[in-house]
């Protein structure tokens, strides 16, 4: 028996929508805001439970060490970021399954790889020009 619109025991709700997935920069994002919000709250606990007493932990004794620990941590997000995405891409490629969409998505993410190690490569060469233009 086929159903009609009019049939009483036929579904005249609207067909379900699939969920559009959530772009990868978008939870890296968000991600990266909690890991910051998390570091802040914890330092902002650390100092209140110090009552009121103030610890330097580190303090650079140049301009030359704030430059170094500048690059420093820019090599370690940039590599850290791009080891991810490298991860993401690999895991998207396995999981395709032939899929032609989803081995561009991974291309994509390997692609990301790519851009986020050769800036890694290149953060000692942009602290350098502004270690130049300061004069450190």
């Amino acid at each position: 028996m086929r159903l009609t619109p009019h049939h009483p025991t036929a579904d005249t709700s609207p067909p379900q929508r699939r969920a559009r997935p959530v772009p990868m920069w978008r939870t890296v994002g968000r991600m990266s805001a909690a890991a910051v919000l998390a570091a802040i709250v914890l330092s902002t606990a650390t100092a209140d439970s110090a009552q009121g007493a103030t610890h330097v932990l580190t303090l650079a004794q140049t301009v030359s060490e704030v430059f170094d620990n500048i690059r420093n941590w820019l090599v370690g997000i940039l590599a850290g970021l791009a080891t991810v995405f490298l991860t993401v891409g690999g895991v998207r490629y396995l999981m395709a399954g032939g899929d032609p969409g989803e081995v561009e998505k991974a291309k994509q993410a390997f692609k990301s790889a790519g851009w986020g190690y050769g800036l890694a490569a290149l953060a000692p060469l942009v602290v350098e020009i502004l270690r130049g233009i300061v004069g450190a």
